[in-house]
């Protein structure tokens, strides 16, 4: 197996079991009751929304909480199985699903930061919004890694000699015939 490819196994392995705890105890908060946290991890969300002025993990408007609900139903099992087989290595059953993902939270991440960078955040509410350059620039940098890694992966899955299946050659031939 390629270095550099056992490399960017350990980056997604990485990426994938950090994102396990934060999507359970800080992105569902965005969402579901705060009854069901620990103190400790809502005080961490209001501290974090306040400081860098992330006003969508407390008051995020429908469409972020829908990524939400995708982020919990769908991509959080992934999560999973994506940890396992980055930890494991050469596991050309992640092909499709790593392929599905990395193009979805690409573009979900996308509409993210055009938001922090263009929208409009009303300054009465609890949790206020960034108002000037600067600190749109700062609260978009918390996002930044779940739009470039996944990038890496889907450039990775659809070119890396490692995770094409056998079938692809197998396919290749049958079309040259």
């Amino acid at each position: 197996m390629p270095r550099a490819i056992r490399f960017l196994e350990w980056i997604f392995f990485l990426y994938f079991l950090t994102h396990i705890p934060s999507t359970i105890f800080i992105n569902s908060q965005a969402l579901l009751p705060l009854s069901l946290y620990p103190e400790v991890v809502i005080d961490l969300v209001d501290d974090y929304s306040l400081t860098y002025k992330d006003a969508m993990v407390r008051d995020g408007p429908a469409w972020y909480r829908s990524a939400i609900v995708v982020e919990l139903t769908v991509q959080l099992p992934f999560f999973v199985m994506a940890t396992y087989a980055f930890y494991q290595g050469s596991q050309r059953w992640i092909r499709v699903p790593a392929i599905i993902y990395s193009t979805h939270v690409t573009t979900t991440v996308y509409y993210m930061l055009a938001e922090w960078y263009f929208g409009e955040f009303e300054q009465h509410q609890l949790f206020p919004g960034p108002r000037t350059v600067e600190e749109r620039i700062l609260v978009s940098l918390f996002y930044w890694p779940y739009i470039i890694i996944p990038l890496i992966l889907l450039v990775t899955m659809l070119f890396s000699e490692e995770y094409r299946s056998s079938n692809d050659g197998r396919r290749q031939k049958a079309k040259k015939r």
